[in-house]
């Protein structure tokens, strides 16, 4: 099976949050982590399984949200594998991080 890929935005978005939770508290960083790991998985067997947000993104981009986290997963689900395009905080001003995708 192929495995999801991230993209380099994605990539730091990860980075960038993994280090700031680690400040803190290195286990949630690594909890993070690990539900990244799953919801990538998930992805690659399921790519339809996030929610289209057209007021977002047109489709073939697709929402994800972690599971027991405050992170949406933004990956586009017409490419196999899947490509996860950013990681965000679902607090944030997602129009405005997601005015440049699709």
């Amino acid at each position: 099976m192929n495995r999801t890929r991230f993209a380099p935005r994605a990539r730091q978005d990860v980075l960038e949050i993994t280090r700031w939770i680690a400040r803190e508290n290195r286990q949630a960083a690594l909890g993070l982590r690990d539900s990244l790991a799953q919801a990538a998985e998930r992805l690659a067997r399921h790519p339809e399984c996030g929610a289209v947000r057209t007021e977002l993104a047109d489709a073939p981009i697709r929402f994800l949200v972690l599971a027991g986290q405050p992170y949406i997963l933004v990956y586009d689900s017409g490419l196999r594998p899947p490509l996860i395009l950013r990681v965000l905080h679902g607090a944030r001003d997602l129009p405005e991080l997601l005015r440049d995708i699709g």
